[in-house]
């Protein structure tokens, strides 16, 4: 699976790891990078990000949707 990064701006500093970002894929799905949010029970198989509202609306601006 290839993917492109389309946002890594807004708030939020995850240190070395260049997050938080909103890639997208070659499926047109997306990804989203930050830091793990543990509050929220979710099964093993699957993991939740937090992601400051300001990447989210990057995102959606440079998508055009």
């Amino acid at each position: 699976m290839s993917h492109t990064r389309i946002t890594g701006t807004g708030n939020g500093d995850c240190k070395d790891g260049d997050c938080p970002n909103v890639h997208v894929t070659d499926r047109g799905t997306l990804v989203l990078q930050g830091d793990q949010y543990a509050d929220l029970p979710v099964p093993t198989h699957e993991g939740a990000v937090e992601l400051p509202v300001a990447v989210v609306k990057e995102a959606v601006r440079v998508l055009g949707w």
